[in-house]
């Protein structure tokens, strides 16, 4: 019984969802929003031998002030090398960026109706954006039409190359699990031809990080504590970049009152 409840209770959250969203932005072009620290902020940084990674849907964006000050002040946090951000739009990832003196580039995947502001996903780095690109995933939702994406940057960090994608797969109901995992297929297929690539995000979904794990990903993040109050939803796949350790990642309680989902984070060393 208790199983049918939860389940019940994410068909009704995925339904309200679906009827907030809105107008598709279709192409692969944009919007696109891009931009980095001052001139000389970031020119004397060495190239580190181990990356932290953090990913954090920040539920609309509407809570910014604290998600900084939860990004810039938790020890497993701050001064990430990468950070992965869901649901958010241009004007919040700018601001977050400037704060933490960081590069980034953000493409919306929807205009939201209700919120009237753009949804989608961004990229902070450390490091140099010197490519970047909008990826359109498969599978619309079913009932609202729209469809999801990935934003996808390389990072020049040091003398590697390094392509990361910050995605948000669809809800319960927006699609199946088996088109959860076409979705996440997508994304594998155009890292495909990258040799150091971090994924991560909302993936709506506990086990479909196995399709990374069969392409031969690592998956630091599989194990841990609830990210939301349904399940495990929000993890990091990593190709070419090494968990130092089985203690390399690790789920952050301290986000009340900011989303409805708990930041990530992971270490990978370079090669």
């Amino acid at each position: 019984m208790k199983s049918r409840a939860r389940d019940a209770a994410i068909i009704i959250l995925a339904l309200a969802g679906a009827c907030r969203t809105g107008l598709d932005y279709p192409g692969a072009a944009g919007p696109r929003y891009v931009g980095g620290p001052a001139a000389a902020a970031n020119e004397n940084l060495a190239a580190p031998d181990t990356l932290r990674i953090v990913s954090f849907n920040i539920a609309f964006a509407r809570h910014i002030d604290q998600a900084i000050v939860l990004l810039s002040s938790d020890p497993d946090l701050r001064g990430a090398d990468v950070l992965l951000l869901q649901e958010m739009d241009g004007p919040a990832t700018q601001r977050i960026a400037q704060s933490l003196g960081m590069w980034y580039v953000y493409y919306p995947a929807i205009h939201h109706r209700r919120t009237k502001r753009d949804f989608g996903n961004a990229i902070l780095s450390r490091w140099p954006v010197v490519d970047d690109a909008k990826l359109v995933l498969p599978h619309a939702s079913r009932y609202a039409g729209t469809h999801r994406i990935a934003t996808a940057a390389t990072l020049e960090i040091g003398t590697s190359l390094v392509r990361v994608y910050s995605t948000h797969l669809g809800t319960a109901l927006d699609i199946g699990s088996g088109r959860r995992r076409d979705q996440l297929r997508a994304i594998l297929e155009e890292a495909a031809g990258h040799p150091l690539v971090i994924i991560g995000g909302d993936l709506n979904d506990a086990g479909v990080g196995n399709v990374a794990l069969e392409t031969g990903f690592a998956w630091p993040t599989q194990r841990g504590p609830k990210t939301t109050r349904f399940g495990r939803w929000d993890h990091i796949f990593l190709k070419g970049l090494t968990p130092p350790d089985s203690a390399a990642s690790g789920t952050i309680g301290g986000a009340g009152g900011i989303s409805d989902h708990l930041p990530i984070w992971a270490r990978a060393i370079l090669p």
